[in-house]
Order: C-alpha cells, then structure tokens, then sequence
C-alpha cells in the first residue's frame, strides 16, 4: 500500500500544506490541499475521499478538487465518505450554494460531481480496494479515525483528536498494522491551548504511546507550521526509535 503525503502540517506555510494523504493514487484520506499538490490527471484518477471531520484544514483542497473534476473530470462521481455527522457537515455547511457550489446537483442530480456515503462507526466497510473502519475520536466537532487496511496490511490515522480511548481500543487484536498516523499540533508550552483545542503535544503523545499497537512506527503530521523546529525538538525526545516526522511530497509504504 502506497500512501503519498499531499499535505503534513496542521495549517498553510510558506510551503507547507494542510494535511492530505493519497492512498494507492485513488484514495484521498482528508484534503486539506489536493490541487496544490496534484497534476489535473492524477486528481482525475482519484474516486473517493475519506473525511475525518469538516474543520478547513481537512477539506479545503477537496472544494478545489470539485471544482476541477466538474471541468474536466471523468463522468463518475467522487464519493465523500465519512461518519454520519461529518457527511452532514460537508453536505449542510460547505457543499450549500453558499460557501460552495452543491456539486451532489452538478451538472445534474442523476449525473453529480460528487456522492456521499455515511460509514457505520467501528465496523469494516470496503472503499474502492480498500476496508475502512472508523472509530470515534476527540475533537471539538464531531471527527473519526480511520483503520485502513487492504487486506494484507494497513495503518491507523488519527485526524485531529486529543487523548483518546475508542480508536485504539477498536486497533487492538487487529492484524498487519504498519503504522500509526498521528497528529501533533503543538509544542508542550502551549498545552492550555491543546487542550482547549482537543490536540496533542509531545508530552501528551508519550501518554498515548501506551495505547497504540505495540512495536508499531508512529508518524506525525499536523504540526502547527509556526512551530515545527520547536514541536520536532521535543518529539524527539519522546522515542526517538519509534516516531518519525513525516515529509510532504514523499510516498512510503506500508
């Protein structure tokens, strides 16, 4: 399984944008920047796209990616697929003839741009080649992790979340997990806000470490872009053999 990082950072820098993960060239996971990153013909190849909740930095480049695909994309929809409340999010507050053009009626409701679908919380479901399973996890709006796994192997994203139990209880007893995408957005001097937020710091990430699957690479992404040297300092401290920072525009594989 090949995951491309489109986007890593919890916010747009100076070249550095939001979180987004292209999975096997056709899976979007978030889209925080989609055509910032992509050729017209590699967003034409994607079919569907996994939101973990509908803050900016998670879905911005998915409103660009509509735009595109109504121009000159193939005459199939693009699936958004998420947990109920997330769908309806995107569905009532962004995709509504007033932030965005409603691509689910463009240029026709028997033939739109995009499609949602809703996932069952805690239960396997196929995407495309894929199996997607969300947990809950803890945001200030309603937000899923994703276990993504294609049958041999997978990983586990967190999107945005604080400390948190359902996610990595649902991981537990599952095999052929490769890694763990996590999110880190602060450094440890600015916890209030972390908190206040329903994000990690490094120190935060240490407690956490406990709960994953064990023996498993974490990879972190969404750190703040303001405060990227200071964030990396201090994870490195944390286990410096375990977590990896991850790079934008490289592919691993998992």
């Amino acid at each position: 399984m090949k995951i491309r990082v489109l986007g890593a950072y919890g916010a747009e820098g100076l070249g550095q944008r939001p979180s987004a993960f292209l999975v096997n060239d056709r899976t979007l996971v978030d889209a925080g920047t989609v055509t910032g990153a992509l050729s017209v013909a590699e967003q034409e190849a994607i079919e569907h796209v996994l939101v973990s909740h509908s803050h900016l930095d998670h879905i911005a480049g998915l409103a660009f990616l509509t735009e595109t695909l109504a121009c000159c994309g193939p005459r199939r929809p693009l699936t958004i697929t998420s947990i109920e409340p997330v769908v309806e999010a995107l569905r009532s507050g962004v995709f509504n003839n007033v932030v965005w053009p409603d691509f689910a009626q463009i240029p026709s409701p028997g033939a739109p741009v995009i499609r949602y679908r809703t996932l069952v919380e805690e239960a396997e479901q196929r995407l495309g080649d894929l199996s997607v399973m969300p947990a809950a996890v803890s945001h200030t709006v309603p937000a899923a992790g994703f276990i993504v796994h294609d049958g041999t192997r997978g990983f586990v994203y967190s999107g945005d979340t604080g400390p948190t139990e359902t996610l990595w209880k649902t991981v537990r007893g599952l095999g052929g997990i490769r890694a763990v995408i996590l999110e880190c957005a602060f450094p440890n001097r600015m916890r209030a806000l972390a908190d206040a937020a329903r994000h990690l710091t490094p120190e935060l990430i240490e407690r956490e470490l406990d709960k994953l699957p064990a023996d498993v690479p974490v990879w972190i992404f969404h750190i703040k872009p303001q405060f990227l040297q200071e964030t990396a300092e201090e994870l490195s401290r944390v286990d410096s053999g375990r977590i990896v920072l991850l790079e934008q525009d490289k592919t691993y594989d998992v």
